[in-house]
């Protein structure tokens, strides 16, 4: 049924779609709309039999997933930013113990300073956690990736992380295509846990591990991923049978077979890099673009079939290493490993930066001349950084950095008095 529909709603209309029996979560932005109306679901009995557990806290909320999933109920929460921060410690709980759970995380740049709008920071810090992560490129995708989700966490008892970006879709409003409840049970069989607490059995999960087999249980969950990265594709093909539409899939490409030039980017950013793939197609440059759906398990094989005829490989990434460089670059740089492909880093979109058509071109047009840097930070105010890095250099007491450019730059007054 096609409706026009905010992109939280979409995904919370989904998600109980999907039948969850347990939701807990706790409110921080841009994730709140799609707690909001599932609860409002539940108060309503729209989704029964189905318990909403409010929580005091992200940690918290995380905590109740496992538990009610380790009790053999399917089992949804969602967070952003500092909420997955907090929770942290049982995200990884969670990965290592292989319990289905599914979250959304409406990626949302990580502090300090804060900041509630967009990047992958938050994503990027727990890529580590045994957790698969999807990213979606529009609202649409971001509802189909749940209803595979759920299916995927089901069949090989792993957490899946739903990455969908803060504000640009959770709070956009579009024409979705939200599926019939018979469709979505006809992909999605019910739940069937692996690991289940039975009080007629007891025993313990999450218990002390020595080194005489920590490594082993380590490689397990990383056994558990690479099954994953076979089923996604599977799945993403079987959901495309079933449903009638291309969604997830680990790597997508976009004109692409002849290119020169490869923008590789995860998000909702492909949609404007596809725009501009497009212009500069039709004033006869050769590049083209690659959407990475699949960021963990990561698609070496894919990303290398898809990139290895170009001369150059373009990563436009919404977070950073720092100190380093570019995150999702290593990952593509090590796909290429041996291949005549050179890559560089192009870090953009930082806390919600807009991300124009102008800028780019202007990034792409120097890749095809052979002139593009290992790293480059888009539309960076040098002026501003070199203003702070004087004054930091001059005096001891130079204040709080963040608040020293906003003075400068006019934004807000700094001082009171």
């Amino acid at each position: 049924m096609l409706r026009q529909i905010e992109g939280s709603r979409a995904v919370a209309q989904t998600v109980a779609l999907c039948r969850p029996e347990v939701v807990c979560a706790y409110p921080i932005s841009p994730q709140t709309h799609i707690i909001e109306a599932l609860g409002e679901m539940v108060k309503k009995g729209e989704l029964s039999p189905c318990e909403f557990i409010n929580v005091e806290s992200e940690f918290a909320a995380m905590s109740v997933a496992i538990g009610a999933s380790a009790a053999g109920a399917r089992a949804f929460t969602a967070t952003a930013s500092q909420g997955l921060l907090f929770m942290m410690e049982a995200v990884y709980n969670a990965g290592g113990l292989g319990l289905p759970i599914v979250m959304t995380l409406a990626n949302r740049a990580v502090g300090a300073p804060i900041n509630i709008w967009n990047d992958h920071s938050d994503a990027m810090a727990a890529r580590d956690a045994g957790w698969v992560q999807l990213f979606a490129e529009t609202i649409q995708e971001s509802a189909d990736l749940h209803i595979q989700a759920f299916r995927l966490a089901e069949e090989l008892s792993v957490p899946v992380m739903v990455c969908m970006d803060g504000f640009i879709l959770t709070h956009a409003t579009e024409q979705v295509d939200l599926p019939s409840q018979a469709l979505v049970d006809s992909f999605l069989p019910p739940y069937e846990p692996r690991q289940v607490l039975d009080p007629a059995e007891p025993y313990s999960i999450g218990a002390m591990v020595g080194p005489e087999a920590f490594e082993e249980v380590r490689y397990l969950a990383h056994a558990r991923q690479l099954t994953a990265l076979g089923r996604i594709g599977e799945l993403g093909a079987e959901f495309a049978e079933t449903f009638g539409r291309d969604s997830g899939g680990l790597v997508h490409p976009y004109r692409s077979a002849d290119a020169d030039v490869i923008v590789v980017a995860m998000g909702s950013v492909l949609g404007t890099i596809k725009d501009v793939v497009d212009e500069q197609r039709d004033a006869g440059l050769r590049i083209g673009a690659l959407g990475i759906t699949s960021f963990r398990p990561f698609p070496i094989d894919a990303v290398r079939s898809a990139l290895g005829s170009a001369r150059h490989v373009v990563v436009l990434e919404k977070a950073f290493s720092v100190g380093f460089g570019g995150v999702l670059s290593t990952d593509v740089a090590m796909a290429l490993s041996g291949l005549p492909v050179s890559v560089s880093t192009v870090v953009a979109g930082l806390g919600g930066r807009p991300i124009t058509k102008v800028s780019l071109r202007g990034v792409f047009e120097a890749a095809l001349r052979g002139e593009s840097e290992r790293l480059t930070f888009l539309d960076l105010n040098v002026a501003l950084v070199e203003r702070e890095l004087e004054r930091m250099a001059l005096q001891r007491r130079s204040g709080p950095t963040a608040e020293n450019m906003l003075r400068d730059l006019g934004v807000v007054a700094s001082r009171i008095g």
